[in-house]
């Protein structure tokens, strides 16, 4: 049976669009599981470093490999691939401990076996106090308000600074000594008393369940439906676009 040169062609451009198809998952696949693995932020635990809303690239090599960095997460080995330890004050991406389908983003406070501490509101580390000075009180919400929380500029050993949100509760201003044990970090959320982070529910993080460093806000928008590209002009935060994370 004969084919004309017409079927011929419109069969070769579906497979031509196939392949494409094809070669493009697969780029983006080794992209997110070698590179970078695009994250939003759903909570105001990091606040004011990090919104509600903000859309941010991680990267992936930052720390080496684990079986997490793979899609889905398949047990396939342990421990790490080309590992690199963290840095006292990285904004760090981990699998939450006790459920490791679940996504938590937080800065590294404690190294392994640092003692860590919290007393009337100050960080110590290693029975010293971490630098910190006090600045205008004021914190932007998903919506552009300011609502008056105080602030504190902390310093960390290393020289990291970031600005940290302080506003009453009792049972996170004062703690007992956490020592850090050997492979496990210790991880605070910015915004001190509205964050879930290894001084009560998360605990120590294993290096294991470090996916990667948060490096760059590549998307902001005010409200819940990024998607509504008709109220970009006046909901995305067009100031936060292609910052650094610090």
């Amino acid at each position: 049976m004969s084919v004309t040169p017409g079927v011929k062609r419109k069969e070769g451009g579906i497979a031509e669009t196939a392949r494409v198809i094809v070669h493009a998952l697969v780029i983006a696949l080794v992209i997110r599981t070698l590179l970078f693995q695009p994250f939003n932020i759903p909570s105001g635990s990091m606040q004011n470093t990090l919104l509600i809303g903000d859309y941010l690239f991680v990267s992936k090599f930052s720390y080496g490999y684990t079986h997490y960095s793979l899609p889905f997460s398949p047990p396939l080995f342990s421990g790490r691939i080309w590992s690199a330890a963290p840095q006292r004050g990285d904004v760090v991406v981990f699998r939450y401990p006790k459920d490791d389908s679940i996504d938590y983003i937080k800065r590294v406070i404690g190294l392994p076996g640092d003692r860590i501490q919290v007393v009337n509101e100050q960080v110590y580390i290693n029975d010293e106090p971490v630098k910190r000075e006090r600045i205008e009180d004021g914190e932007t919400d998903e919506f552009g308000r300011t609502i008056p929380v105080k602030r504190w500029r902390e310093t960390l050993p290393n020289g990291v600074t970031y600005v940290a949100l302080e506003s009453p509760r009792p049972n996170l201003d004062n703690t007992k000594v956490f020592e850090v044990p050997p492979g496990h970090y210790f991880m605070m959320g910015d915004n001190r008393d509205n964050s879930s982070d290894s001084r009560a529910d998360v605990g120590y993080v294993p290096f294991e369940n470090l996916i990667g460093r948060a490096q760059v806000i590549f998307f902001s928008i005010q409200g819940e439906h990024a998607w509504a590209i008709w109220t970009w002009p006046w909901s995305v935060r067009w100031g936060r676009l292609l910052t650094l994370v610090r």
